[in-house]
């Protein structure tokens, strides 16, 4: 046995987790090149070589559940010394660079995505309070979002990073209220528009720093994952400059338990290029002298629900998308989707839903659940 593959072994059985065996989250290896890989490359090499079908698991959401709770996953973190020296230097999430996460993943295909998301085409944490259903979990959320936002038919909304315009849609079919959704993405935008027609709706090509004007509620909704820790306080900025007196602001985020600078290098390079995840500390002092907080709410559990959602539709809609995609790019978004799915059952990551008020009323919020 080799030295690299007795090292890997060992490792994972620290996790509970056998090579070649019974398990659901054991890993069946198809190629010794996997041991060798995983030791110089990490986590990036641990993906790729998954990719390239070097190693297979029956569950993998089981898989990642099981390293990340063990803290055998933190170990493979050769490659995150050069991508941690980025981050720290360089704002990976400048006007240029925020383009990059548009250009790879979300101006992919909008069939794409509706063939796994709920009708709303969130692509965000569902609300499973008592239902085990995307759907209705979807609309759960974004019911809840109006109602922390209180909105009311006179209230003029911003959806900052707007994606195909779902909660746009929903505000202004169920609330009355003018919605104004912006993103950077063409494929979204143009979605949006024609997802939103006929609604008191309207969809701009803009980034966040250009903001101009007043609105009585705003929503950053699983956008802020992609501003980064450089510029969580411009952006906190821009939604102090524009929110009226007695608005409210709602931000809907996964979020990290420690503050990070960087993001999983493997998810750096294939999924989510340029973007990392906030923490309590990091929202803390951006917000600070600005915002007051009025709710902090955590329902990180149902990411686990979603993303297991996410992957069935995928799944039972994949031979919709066999001729246009790889089976390499199979295999990249299952694995995408499952290790953040072990990820959340974990509890290696949260998902927070947080009310900002300017703190300008005596009155009490009411939180809502």
């Amino acid at each position: 046995m080799s030295k690299s593959k007795k090292v890997i072994i060992d490792l994972l059985a620290k996790a509970g987790i056998k090579v070649n065996g019974n398990e659901d989250w054991d890993i069946q290896v198809h190629n010794d090149k996997f041991y060798s890989s995983v030791i110089s490359g990490g986590s990036l090499a641990l993906g790729e070589s998954y990719m390239k079908k070097w190693w297979d698991s029956k569950r993998l959401d089981l898989f990642f559940n099981k390293l990340l709770r063990a803290k055998i996953y933190d170990k493979m973190n050769l490659p995150l010394i050069l991508h941690g020296f980025k981050a720290k230097f360089l704002n990976m999430q400048s006007r240029f660079r925020s383009r990059k996460v548009i250009d790879k993943h979300y101006d992919l295909s909008n069939e794409l995505y509706e063939s796994f998301l709920d009708p709303y085409n969130q692509y965000t944490c569902g609300y499973f309070d008592g239902t085990d259903d995307l759907n209705e979990a979807q609309v759960k959320k974004l019911e809840l979002i109006c109602k922390k936002l209180q909105l009311k038919k006179s209230d003029r909304v911003l959806d900052i990073g707007c994606g195909w315009g779902g909660f746009a849609k929903y505000a202004a079919e169920h609330y009355g209220c003018h919605v104004t959704g912006i993103s950077i993405s063409d494929e979204q935008i143009k979605y949006a528009k024609e997802y939103t027609k006929g609604l008191p709706v309207e969809i701009k090509k803009m980034d966040y720093r250009d903001l101009e004007g007043k609105f009585d509620k705003i929503t950053v909704v699983g956008m802020i994952e992609h501003v980064g820790y450089k510029n969580y306080r411009k952006i906190m900025k821009v939604i102090n400059k524009c929110l009226a007196e007695d608005g409210l602001f709602l931000l809907h985020t996964i979020g990290d338990n420690v503050s990070s600078t960087k993001c999983n290098p493997w998810m750096d390079k294939y999924i989510f290029p340029n973007g990392m995840l906030p923490s309590i500390k990091q929202i803390g002092k951006a917000y600070e002298k600005l915002l007051i907080m009025e709710d902090w709410h955590n329902f990180g559990p149902y990411y686990y629900n979603t993303l297991m959602a996410w992957d069935k539709n995928f799944r039972k809609n994949w031979t919709k998308f066999k001729k246009v995609y790889s089976e390499k790019f199979y295999r990249m978004w299952r694995y995408y989707l499952l290790s953040c799915a072990g990820a959340a059952k974990a509890r290696h990551f949260q998902l927070w839903q947080i009310v900002f008020s300017k703190g300008k009323s005596d009155k009490v919020y009411q939180c809502v659940r």
